[in-house]
Order: C-alpha cells, then structure tokens, then sequence
C-alpha cells in the first residue's frame, strides 16, 4: 500500500510543479524564440541533477528513525503550507490559481522586455526566466522524491512517480500548445497538501517513537481524518466570507512557489 501511494503521492505533487514550470516556459518560447528557453531548461535541469547528485549519497548514512524524524517534520511544514493556501481558495479568501492568466501575463512580461546576448546565449532574458522556472519549480520537486524515497527506501519508485508526472504534463502541454489551464490545479493543490501533510504526521511520529495501530493501514485513517478537518475549515470559512461585506473580486494571484 504504501508502495502505490508513494508513486501517487510523488505523481500529484510533481504534476502541480511540472504545470507552473510549463506555464513559464510556454510563454518565454512562444513570445521569445525557442533557442535561448531550452537552453535554460538545458541548464536548469542540469543544475537539479548536481543538487540530486550531491544529496542522495548523504542520506544513505543517516539512521532511518532520524530521517523519518526530520523528512516527516518537513512534510509536515511544506504540507501544511499547500493545504492551508488550498482551503483559503476553496473557502474565497485567496484567488484561485489561473494558469491561463498566469500565462497571458508572463507573455506579456516577455514581449516587452528587452534582449539582451550574453556568451552562447543569444536572449538572456529568456534563458534566464527559463532557468529560473525550471530550477525552483524542480526543487520542489526533487524535495519531493528524496525525502518520500529516501524515506520509504525507494528512491527508484519515487523518481518513476516524478517521472511520468514530468512526461504527462510536457507532452499534454507540447499536443494542446498551450498552458494547461484545464488541469484542476486548485483541486489537486488541495489533495496534495492533504496527502503532504498525512505522510509528515505518519512519518514524523514514527521517527518519533510512536507505533500506529495497524501499521501501515493507519495511514489511512491519518489522511480521512487530515481530509475530514481540512473540509470542515473549508465549510466554516465559506460560512464567515459569506457573512463578510462583498468587495470587488479577488485579484489573481502572481506566480509562486507552492
């Protein structure tokens, strides 16, 4: 069981980054030219791979009840962030996440900027919005598949979820040659952050000491009980944004890393 989550788990959330980095891309190479974005792809990839390359070693020497310790405090920090952002859309207190605005905005932004040719690279601008895209976007990733494989002892597993997320979003962006403004990022924000945080309490109080009844099944019953919570926020918060004086709509939120 906890092989399949694992692989789902690592598919969403790479599936979420792959989008927002895809967003960006799409905008630099449509309004741009090609050239200078995939060599920031180029280099922001490589730039993952030295970050992988350096940490993965690092971790074989570390006991297994201090990583589930520590990688199941993180998950809990960096799930918790995800769900509350999710239950302030779905109760309409943040804007929800709009690929398709995001996108028209970033080409705009880079149609109007300048270019200028630095070393191979002709547009640096581009390069650069590339690169950056891909390297923040991927952290988030590359967080995601050590801390879940190197703590289930299946860094193979968790890359194979990243994997097919990354291949999944490219080539559904490459066919539809657009953001993928369809994808029902807010709902799987909201499914990531439930699960995010679910692993961060079954791992960190394992690392902790603790012993769940059920094993591995009580897992299960961490993420109905994390779902359950996570719904009744969404429920009371609707109730007090209702209750509040109607305002011009919500913005739409910039480009950010969650």
């Amino acid at each position: 069981m906890r092989d399949a989550l694992l692989v789902l788990v690592v598919f969403l959330a790479c599936a979420v980054e792959a989008v927002e980095a895809l967003t960006i891309v799409l905008a630099v190479g449509v309004s741009r030219g090609w050239r200078s974005a995939v060599q920031g792809v180029a280099a922001g990839l490589l730039a993952l791979a030295v970050i992988v390359a350096a940490l993965s070693p690092t971790l074989i020497f570390v006991p297994l009840g201090a990583l589930r310790l520590v990688v199941g405090g993180l998950l809990l920090i960096f799930g918790l962030g995800w769900l509350r952002k999710a239950i302030l859309r779905a109760s309409g207190f943040k804007a929800l996440h709009d690929e398709d605005a995001i996108y028209a905005r970033e080409l705009a932004a880079a149609r109007a900027a300048g270019r200028t040719r630095r070393a191979a690279v002709d547009d640096w601008y581009a390069f650069t919005l590339s690169f950056k895209g891909v390297l923040l976007e991927g952290l988030e990733v590359v967080f995601i598949v050590v801390t879940f494989g190197a703590n289930q002892g299946s860094i193979p597993l968790a890359v194979l979820g990243a994997g097919i997320a990354v291949v999944v979003v490219t080539v559904a962006g490459i066919a539809v040659r657009g953001p993928l403004g369809r994808v029902p990022e807010n709902t799987l924000k909201f499914a990531v952050g439930i699960l995010l945080t679910s692993f961060g309490t079954f791992w960190g109080a394992e690392g902790a000491g603790a012993h769940w009844p059920g094993a591995d099944a009580a897992l299960l019953g961490v993420i109905a009980v994390v779902t359950l919570t996570a719904l009744g926020f969404v429920a009371l918060l609707r109730r007090a944004h209702g209750r509040q004086i109607p305002g011009p709509p919500p913005v739409i939120e910039p480009m950010e890393v969650t």
